[in-house]
């Protein structure tokens, strides 16, 4: 099935500030771009050192830095990539007998509650793991945390690019599992000890730093493996090898540069998946982005709600029940009030328009719709799961 995405026309190039680097913005005049995101852009870009700054169709404010982004810069500035070090996206297909929501919704594990090496030691979710533990970091494994973090049992829907399809090897109708997760409490561990020495400035031993990074890169990577492969084991099914993997907050050296994506998935030749929102489809897409971008393409829909107001405004419109079933028929599991409310469809901005904007910049091209059929964020009150066990650290994932 073939599908006709609209095009928009393109904002102008930000103009640099005297001796600062470049921003660019790729959003439409309809993207809803808030001005204090275009700032922090420009904030960063009047760093020493900085080279160019691509802003994405789901750019939106942060702590410090925005979310959105990809950053070049001859020096490595650890607060650009933020404190969920290895946060990503990870798609795995998955074979169900029967795909009701209002069943397999109660049949997904806890996901608050960490494995443990020695207690959970028969657990067959452990087969996935390969090796050694990444940094030997056992806190927290095999848990999604809060925020926009999720695991969602999803349907492939529309098909745009059939031979890119082809080749992932999906088709319509297809189930996937899709884990959005990262490093847990280790990516902040890694910021913490930086920050409390040198604050927002530069990495003085790069080296050093990056190594800890891929650690937490290769954790997350992992945790989502393992995250897969717990709820597999619980709906009934074999787990399976993803069949996209890719990581959003992160720092590479490229051409002699730093580039940190916060926010901003691998646009150079990856396929990525781009979340939507609970209620509201996601998009496969092959990304093929050049230097005018960093070589990198949106990451999901990005916020247009503050948390605050979200939750101010979710509970003037909407009821609990009303949250927990979304717009296209599928279940939220989520026993935290709270974040339903902050993570409502509403608080985000349209994931079409944000791929209209990535098809008319000719950063990706759309080869697939995931439509939610259930969407765990944390176990409903009153779970059997050991409450003992849970990690209640609100670790904080954002689009």
């Amino acid at each position: 099935m073939s599908e006709q995405l609209p095009r928009q026309e393109s904002l102008p190039q930000s103009a640099p500030a005297a001796g600062a680097a470049t921003v660019t913005v790729f959003a439409s005049a309809r993207s809803w771009i808030e001005s204090d995101a275009v700032a922090q852009c420009h904030q960063v870009a009047a760093l020493d050192g900085m080279i160019h700054v691509a802003a994405m169709p789901d750019l939106h404010p942060g702590k410090g830095a925005p979310i959105g982004a990809a950053m070049t810069s001859a020096v490595l500035y650890p607060f650009l990539v933020g404190s969920d070090i290895g946060c990503g996206i990870s798609v795995f297909p998955i074979r169900l007998r029967r795909a009701v929501p209002e069943r397999l919704a109660a049949r997904f594990p806890d996901l608050d509650r960490a494995l443990d090496p020695e207690q959970d030691a028969d657990d067959p979710a452990w087969a996935v793991v390969p090796g050694e533990i990444p940094a030997g970091h056992v806190e927290g494994l095999g848990t999604v945390g809060r925020g926009n973090h999720f695991v969602e049992l999803a349907r492939v829907g529309s098909v745009f690019a059939p031979e890119d399809a082809s080749r992932l090897g999906i088709a319509a109708g297809d189930l996937v599992l899709v884990v959005h997760s990262g490093s847990r409490g280790l990516g902040e561990r890694i910021l913490r000890a930086h920050t409390e020495v040198h604050g927002a400035g530069p990495a003085p031993d790069p080296a050093g730093y990056l190594a800890q990074h891929d650690d937490a890169v290769r954790w997350g990577s992992l945790n989502r493996r393992l995250l897969a492969a717990r709820v597999a084991h619980a709906l009934g099914a074999e787990p399976t090898e993803p069949i996209v993997d890719q990581c959003h907050n992160l720092v590479e050296i490229r051409d002699g540069a730093y580039l940190h994506r916060k926010g901003a998935a691998p646009g150079d030749g990856h396929d990525v998946l781009i979340a939507g929102t609970r209620g509201t489809a996601s998009y496969l897409v092959a990304a093929h982005a050049g230097p005018a971008a960093n070589h990198s393409v949106a990451h999901g829909a990005g916020r247009k709600m503050s948390r605050a107001d979200a939750l101010r405004r979710g509970r003037a419109k909407h009821t609990v029940e009303e949250l927990r079933r979304t717009p296209v028929g599928s279940l939220v599991v989520c026993g935290d009030r709270q974040l339903l409310f902050e993570e409502a469809p509403t608080a985000y901005k349209r994931i079409e328009q944000v791929i209209a904007d990535l098809v008319d910049h000719e950063l990706a091209t759309p080869v697939a719709t995931t439509v939610p059929l259930v969407t765990y964020k944390t176990p409903e009150l009153g779970s059997t799961s050991r409450p003992e066990r849970r990690d209640h650290r609100r670790t904080r994932g954002r689009q």
